[in-house]
């Protein structure tokens, strides 16, 4: 599992001109991650930034420090170890780090990695202008993963439906009903549906009734879906930073973010065995950003 955190000194604030200090400490198990956040995250800080290896047992020493952690086995090794410093976790999706940042409402921030359902769903929309109905599974304990989105689908000019899976036995027989439904099959984040045991049969079922999966991850769609948004590496180092502008400044972190910019993955093969014309990465993903504006901005008038 992935894991690393930095320890940022407050104290390094108080100078005119600051040298941010922070403390990293990354699994061995990929440490080329470590390593390329590391150095996203000291571009983002600015020239001045020092990064030092963090030892457990540091939160006792460093009083007030703020620790940004990636990955949410860093988190729950640094919330363990101290109750009351502040964190900043990145590599984090919203299921997970909710409840720790509404518990610790300032003291816990977050950079989330996993895409808003409402961008998922638009690009869904994109590539399939004639969609109409969005299907989605979930099981009763992760339905509410989905509560936000239904309301606002006919901002897309659709309608949605939340397929109940009610143990292991029913997922196929779900996916089936919610394939009849749907124009599309909605993922979200959802380890208890979407996982390495589930995952071939929810695609080949899928495939066979010419239906398509949106979502959850990149990964996923190099598995068999046929696109998913995602935030860049560089663009969530660059946001950590500035909600460590907002921390310095207020002593607190807003609620967790999810970045503004995004690129798509796409599975080209996918799109081909399907049939689905489809303009280039770039475009598709402006025309998804655009709509998403344009959609939110009536949403407010």
């Amino acid at each position: 599992m992935i894991w690393a955190f930095l320890a940022l000194c407050p104290s390094v604030f108080a100078q005119e001109a600051p040298q941010t200090v922070a403390y990293l400490a990354g699994s061995e198990r990929n440490s080329a991650l470590t390593s390329h956040m590391m150095n996203l995250l000291t571009d983002a800080l600015g020239d001045d930034a020092e990064i030092r290896r963090f030892q457990p047992g540091q939160t006792s020493q460093s009083d007030g420090s703020v620790i940004i952690t990636l990955g949410p086995e860093a988190f729950t090794l640094v919330r363990q170890e101290s109750r009351t410093a502040p964190i900043l976790a990145l590599l984090v999706d919203e299921p997970f780090i909710a409840g720790y940042a509404e518990r610790s409402a300032g003291d816990i921030g977050a950079v989330l990695y996993n895409s808003p359902l409402i961008r998922q769903a638009m690009a869904g929309k994109v590539i399939l202008p004639h969609a109409t109905r969005v299907a989605m599974l979930a099981t009763p304990e992760s339905v509410e993963l989905y509560e936000a989105l239904t309301p606002r689908l006919p901002e897309l000019g659709m309608e949605g439906r939340v397929f109940i899976v009610s143990d292991n036995d029913d997922l196929i027989p779900a996916l089936v009903r919610a394939l009849e439904y749907g124009d599309f099959l909605l993922a979200a984040t959802d380890s208890t549906i979407y996982n390495p045991r589930t995952i071939k049969h929810i695609l080949l079922t899928t495939y066979r009734r010419s239906r398509i999966v949106i979502g959850p991850s990149q990964a996923y769609v190099k598995a068999g879906s046929l696109a998913s948004t995602y935030v860049p590496l560089r663009t969530t180092a660059e946001s950590a930073a500035q909600q460590l502008a907002v921390f310095h400044q207020t002593g607190r972190f807003p609620p967790p973010v999810y970045p503004d910019e995004f690129q798509l993955e796409i599975n080209d093969q996918v799109a081909r065995s399907l049939n689905i014309p489809l303009p280039p990465r770039e475009e598709l993903r402006a025309t998804i950003a655009s709509r998403l504006s344009n959609s939110t901005e009536g949403a407010h008038e």
